[in-house]
C-alpha cells in the first residue's frame, strides 16, 4: 500500500492545443519505450518477437526446404522459426536446402538484433531509477511570523532519502507588457531553505512574501486574473543507488488555498513521536488577520 495518496487532478484544468508541431514515433521510440509501463514494454516486445516469427514461418513454408516439417504445415515452420531465433536447436527440424540455408542465416541475424534490442531495453527500464516524490495536492498562503508565506510540502514515498535534494520555484504569469503586449513571464521565487541534507517524508518548503518578493500586493482574484503558475522542480540523489532524481510539479491559481497551513504530521507519544503520512494532504484554517484579511478559499 502507498505510504502517501495519490494527487488528485484540480477541480478547474485545462488543456493546451498543439497544432503545426511534427511527432514521428518512429524517430522516438526508444524513449517512448523507455517511458511505457512494463505490461507495454513487454507487450510489444512480445509481440514483435511473434511477428518477426511468423514473417520468417511465411517465407519458410513458401521456400519449403525444412527436414520435419510436414508440408504445408504453418505450425511447423513457426515453431522451426522460434527454435532457430532462440537458438534452441532441438535437431527434429533442420534446413536442407540452399534457400532455406539463406532464410535461416538471415533470421540468425535478425535474432541477434531483435534479442539485443530487447535486452538493452530491459536493462535501462531496471537501471534507471524514476523518483517517488510526492507534493502535497495544495500549496497554501498564510501568515508566518506576521509575514504572509507561500508554502508547499514535499515528501518522499520511498523508505530511503533523497540526499543533498535542492528545489527551485518558478512563478509564472501573464502581464501586459508597454506596448499593450500581453506576454508570460516567469519569475524565481526564493525560498527561505532551498535545499535539504536529506529529504524522507516530508518537507515544507516556504517563501516570504515580502516587499522584494514578486507575490506583494496579490490577492486571490489577482492569480486568478494573472493565471498564476507555481512550478516546482525538485534534484537529488537517490541514497540507495546513487543516481540523479529529478521530479517537478505545477500548481494553477485554483488549487492555491489562501488562509490556511499544511496539518501538522508530527505527534507526540509517551516513547517517541508519531508521523501521520495520511495527513500529508491535509489542510488547518488559519484566521483572519488585519494585515492577512484572507479566509480560506475553497474552488
Amino acid at each position: 500500500m502507498a505510504l502517501f495518496r495519490r494527487k488528485p487532478e484540480p477541480a478547474e484544468s485545462f488543456t493546451i492545443e498543439v497544432r503545426g508541431a511534427k511527432t514521428s514515433i518512429a524517430g522516438d521510440w526508444y524513449h517512448l519505450m523507455l517511458r511505457a509501463p512494463w505490461w507495454a514494454d513487454l507487450l510489444a516486445i512480445s509481440g514483435g518477437f511473434l511477428l518477426v516469427n511468423v514473417l520468417f514461418a511465411l517465407a519458410y513454408l513458401r521456400t519449403g526446404g525444412i527436414v520435419g516439417a510436414r508440408p504445408d504445415s504453418f505450425a511447423d515452420v513457426f515453431f522451426f522459426s522460434v527454435q532457430t531465433m532462440a537458438t534452441i536447436g532441438y535437431g527434429s527440424m533442420y534446413p536442407q536446402t540452399t534457400s532455406a540455408h539463406v532464410l535461416t542465416t538471415a533470421e540468425a541475424l535478425v535474432g541477434i538484433f531483435v534479442i539485443a534490442v530487447s535486452t538493452g531495453i530491459v536493462f535501462s527500464k531496471f537501471s534507471v531509477i524514476r523518483a517517488r516524490v510526492q507534493f502535497a495536492t495544495n500549496p497554501v498562503i498564510t501568515p508566518m511570523d506576521g509575514v504572509p508565506t507561500l508554502m508547499f510540502r514535499v515528501g518522499n514515498v520511498r523508505a530511503s532519502r533523497v540526499i543533498d535534494a535542492k528545489l527551485r520555484v518558478i512563478l509564472t504569469r501573464t502581464e501586459r507588457t508597454r506596448e499593450g503586449v500581453l506576454m508570460y513571464r516567469s519569475y524565481d521565487l526564493k525560498p527561505e531553505r532551498d535545499w535539504a541534507p536529506a529529504l524522507s517524508r516530508s518537507w515544507t518548503i516556504m517563501h516570504s512574501i515580502t516587499r522584494d518578493s514578486p507575490l506583494h500586493g496579490q490577492t486571490p482574484e489577482s492569480f486568478a486574473k494573472n493565471e498564476v503558475e507555481l512550478t516546482l522542480t525538485l534534484n537529488g540523489l537517490d541514497e540507495t543507488s546513487g543516481q540523479p532524481l529529478h521530479a517537478s510539479c505545477t500548481y494553477t491559481d485554483g488549487v492555491i488555498r489562501w488562509g490556511a497551513r499544511h496539518a501538522d504530521m508530527l505527534s507526540e507519544r509517551p516513547n517517541g513521536l508519531i508521523l501521520d503520512v495520511t495527513k500529508f494532504d491535509e489542510l488547518t484554517p488559519t484566521e483572519a488577520t488585519e494585515s492577512f484579511p484572507y479566509p480560506v478559499v475553497s474552488r
